[in-house]
């Protein structure tokens, strides 16, 4: 279960101008504050009836050196760092004005993007965030090419990528962010690359019209390379004044990398950027190796399909192992007894959540005058139960937990989405939403019938010693 957290988007409009990487076409950007639950949406306001495209993976019409979105005819190029950064900085909803077909390149990087955003502020909203979290791990491997992916159920966004273009300047290199926290810092800044070799070929494909050597690194892998080839190239690429110079195998005009691995690093930025495509933020931990535009968003219909995979197997425990706390332990806990005492067993206790189950039977006494004939179990009777997990989870953070009691304070967000009756199983599972601090627990839960959510609820208790030993 993931942390309770809101959305979030921008506090004011975000406006940046500058010139698309492959079309060199000058455009103005606006990333506009968007309203709860509306993700990632870019509107071509040059167009007519400035068409919007959604930043959905299913959208994708190509990933020839970048990622294109496609919604009726409109079009948008090179969405990644933009993604990417509106990703790593937490932002859920945001809407992405262009006066023109490409998202600009800027310094190669998603970190003018970040910037901006930082400047500008972001704006706790009302929804909550919802994670896609693995039920399982999801390997996807396209063995023609090279490229695999896995991804790991994890507490957080991790992502560890390798790359290997059997280059004697890249060599392998290897990148990892261990959690979303860390994109600004380790990740933003890596810059777009090229090898010298490809210009070429890119330029009379009618790419990289935007380009320059202060948006992209140009490696260069080989000794024998002539002023003549390169003044070429210049001319080629429409930069016959641009200065030209090698010193040795490495990079162009012997520019400075932000990091030794940072080829590797701007793939795991565009992982981000093309990731953010599957809909809802992610916890697990990615691997990918020998990745690009094309297995990413090949992996993100994947991860997406996972999506609605388990939204149909609903949320799943196993309750066929061993439960921490059988209802021996838990009359030690709680003070009450039947017919109040509403858990059987506790399945599992961690730093910060817990998990137990209530099984529903037709003998419980509330049925003889609850709806007789229909019966329902009583949805304060699912809050009562909810709030004794709640408490078994806040005594035992404390040593002898018989000497404390737990009360009720306050009740929010309750919401009942299904019924409840005799022969179902409920599962409680909560999760702490601060710290404890003055014997002050506040959690958020949700109940669970065969998978689906019937219930959930915040809860704030307090934790009293009350007895003496």
């Amino acid at each position: 279960m993931s942390q309770t957290e809101k959305q979030r988007t921008l506090k004011d409009i975000v406006k940046i101008s500058g010139v698309g990487l492959h079309t060199g076409e000058k455009v103005n950007v606006e990333v506009c504050p968007a309203p709860d639950n509306h993700g990632y949406k870019f509107q071509r306001v040059d167009l007519e009836g400035e068409p919007i495209i959604k930043a959905d993976v299913d959208l994708v019409v190509s990933t020839e050196r970048g990622t294109t979105l496609e919604s009726k005819g409109a079009r948008v190029y090179t969405t990644e760092h933009i993604l990417a950064a509106l990703y790593g900085c937490n932002i859920d909803n945001a809407l992405i004005k262009l006066d023109a077909p490409e998202v600009p390149i800027m310094d190669g990087s998603a970190m003018p993007f970040v910037e901006a955003f930082e400047q500008t502020g972001y704006e706790e909203q009302n929804a909550e965030r919802e994670y896609l979290e693995l039920t399982e791990n999801i390997p996807w491997e396209d063995l023609d090419k090279g490229i695999e992916f896995l991804a790991v159920p994890d507490k957080n966004y991790r992502i560890t990528v390798m790359v290997d273009y059997k280059s004697p300047v890249l060599g392998t290199q290897h990148a990892t962010m261990y959690n979303i926290n860390e994109f600004k810092t380790e990740i933003a800044k890596c810059r777009t690359f090229v090898f010298l070799r490809e210009l070429e070929f890119l330029a009379k494909n009618n790419l990289i019209k935007g380009g320059d050597l202060d948006n992209a690194i140009v490696l260069v892998d080989k000794l024998d390379v002539s002023q003549d080839e390169l003044n070429r190239l210049a001319k080629l690429l429409g930069k016959e004044n641009l200065e030209v110079s090698i010193e040795g195998i490495g990079v162009l005009n012997s520019t400075k990398l932000q990091f030794e691995n940072e080829p590797a690093r701007h793939k795991l930025l565009d992982i981000v950027g093309d990731l953010a495509l599957v809909g809802k933020p992610i916890k697990a931990h990615i691997l990918g190796a020998r990745t690009g535009h094309s297995g990413n968003v090949r992996f993100a219909k994947i991860l997406k399909d996972q999506i609605k995979k388990q939204e149909k197997q609903g949320r799943q425990f196993d309750l066929s192992i061993e439960p921490l706390y059988t209802i021996h332990d838990i009359e030690k806990m709680l003070p009450h007894r039947f017919p109040f005492l509403m858990i059987d067993k506790i399945m599992e206790i961690t730093e910060e959540t817990i998990v137990g189950v209530k099984n529903i039977t037709m003998n419980e006494p509330i049925f003889t005058g609850h709806f007789p004939g229909n019966p329902v179990f009583p949805g304060v009777l699912q809050i009562e139960a909810m709030a004794q997990v709640g408490g078994i989870f806040a005594l035992s953070k404390v040593e002898e937990p018989h000497l404390y009691s737990t009360y009720f304070m306050k009740i929010d967000n309750v919401k009942f989405k299904q019924k409840v009756i005799p022969g179902d199983t409920i599962v409680f599972e909560l999760k702490l939403l601060s710290p404890i601090r003055r014997g002050l627990v506040e959690m958020g839960g949700k109940a669970y019938v065969n998978g689906k959510q019937v219930m959930e609820a915040e809860m704030l208790a307090q934790v009293i010693k009350d007895k003496i030993a």
